[in-house]
Order: C-alpha cells, then sequence, then structure tokens
C-alpha cells in the first residue's frame, strides 16, 4: 500500500542540519505516526513520502521554503525586560506569547530583551533519513479529525 491522502503512515527518520549534525531522530523509540495529506508534517516531508511503501528507505533534502520557512527578520524584536515580571531571563530561553506563539530569548540587556519568534529550524535546510515502517487506511474518525487516533496517535 502507498502512502497517498487519508492513509496513515509510520515512520522512523534521523534529521540532520548540513554539518551533519543530528538535530532530532526516532531510533530507540516508537515510530511517528501520521495522517497524510492533511498538513500534520512539513511540506517538504509530506511530498517526499507521497507514492512511498512500507519498508522503503529514502533520503529527503528539503529546503526552508518546504520545511519551517525563511527567516523573517520582523518576528525579532526588542521589548523591556520589566515585561518578563521580573523572572531571570538567560539567552536560549522560550516563552509563550498571549498569541499563543513561541518565542526565543536571543539578547539580554540591561534594560532590553531581544526575541525571536522565527521557528528555530527556520532558514535551514534540512536533511532526513527516512524509513517508511507501516502504512494503513485511516478510519473515518481519523479522516474528520484530520490526524491519527490510537496506536501511535491519540485518543480523546
Amino acid at each position: 500500500m502507498e502512502i497517498t491522502k487519508h492513509k496513515v503512515a509510520g515512520i522512523h527518520y534521523t534529521l540532520r542540519d548540513n554539518e551533519g549534525n543530528v538535530l532530532d531522530s526516532s531510533e530507540g523509540r516508537e515510530p511517528l505516526y501520521y495522517l497524510h495529506g492533511e498538513g500534520n508534517l512539513i511540506p517538504g516531508m509530506e511530498n517526499g513520502l507521497e507514492g512511498k511503501s512500507e519498508g522503503d528507505k529514502f533520503q529527503l533534502k528539503i529546503t526552508p521554503e518546504e520545511g519551517y520557512g525563511v527567516r523573517d527578520n520582523e518576528m525579532i524584536q526588542e521589548v523591556p525586560i520589566s515585561a518578563f515580571g521580573g523572572q531571570p531571563v538567560k539567552v536560549g530561553m522560550q516563552f509563550h506569547t498571549n498569541q499563543g506563539h513561541v518565542v526565543t530569548v536571543t539578547k539580554v540587556g540591561l534594560e532590553q530583551v531581544t526575541i525571536d519568534a522565527n521557528h528555530p529550524l527556520a532558514g535551514k535546510e534540512l536533511n532526513f533519513d527516512v524509513e517508511v515502517v507501516e502504512v494503513r487506511d485511516a478510519t473515518v474518525e481519523e479522516v474528520a479529525h484530520g490526524h491519527v487516533h490510537g496506536e501511535g496517535g491519540h485518543d480523546h
């Protein structure tokens, strides 16, 4: 069975940057299960999985445009340190904004903090080693909800 719209696929993957550093991997964990064609993965990964079958092993190189987007300098801003309510703020810390975005602290000054709302992998080429371990038909409920349920997914 091939991965097409509304099939559930289980994959193992290893993500590396262009220097070969491992950024993420399913090694030693359960496979990642997702409902194909519903935007549950970055576009380049979903496009690269289209038509693949159980047992296929392959590599994907995904551009920023098909991954987490290009870096947008307008998503970097300075805010007053007082906005953090007196708590200690350090470079690398992440916070959720009132709008639900995740921002990363990139610089801490005496009165200003620089935050970046770009995804940490924005602007980067992504290199995946992928193995398809399972492909099945999605249930009617999974299609209606737009994601996988049960094993490898979640229950409501």
